[in-house]
């Protein structure tokens, strides 16, 4: 069997194959490839890319201000409230983390939250 033997085989047997399950084996094969290549590079290279895992805050027990940084809770604190708002947050609230460091209150208790006046948080499931 010499190579021009193996081109006219490889032609009939294509010749049989429908176009569309070619297209759709190509499609596969390829996303294959690229998926494969894509955990290679991430295996080998992609280490100390500066990827990392944020918790929320409170997670861990610790709060996370605005900038990211942590920020020292009140021993026993479990909700925050601004100053100048009229609802209180949970430590891993969005809302938490927007109030300013010089506008928060802390409360330890649900309770205690809303004897001074604060309603829970609509955005903040779980309280």
């Amino acid at each position: 069997m010499n190579i021009a033997e193996v081109g006219r085989r490889s032609k009939a047997i294509m010749a049989q194959v429908p176009k569309d399950a070619l297209l759709a084996a190509i499609l596969v094969l390829s996303c294959g490839v690229s998926f494969g290549l894509g955990m290679l590079t991430e295996r080998e290279g992609g280490k100390g890319t500066g990827f990392s895992i944020e918790y929320p805050a409170g997670a861990l027990g610790a709060a996370v201000g605005a900038a990211g940084a942590p920020v020292a809770t009140p021993e026993g604190a479990q909700y925050v409230a601004s100053k100048n708002g009229t609802k209180y947050h949970a430590l891993w609230c969005s809302g938490a983390k927007t109030i300013s460091e010089a506008n928060k209150i802390w409360f330890s208790t649900k309770e205690e939250a809303e004897a001074r006046g604060y309603t829970p948080a609509a955005n903040c499931k779980g309280i």
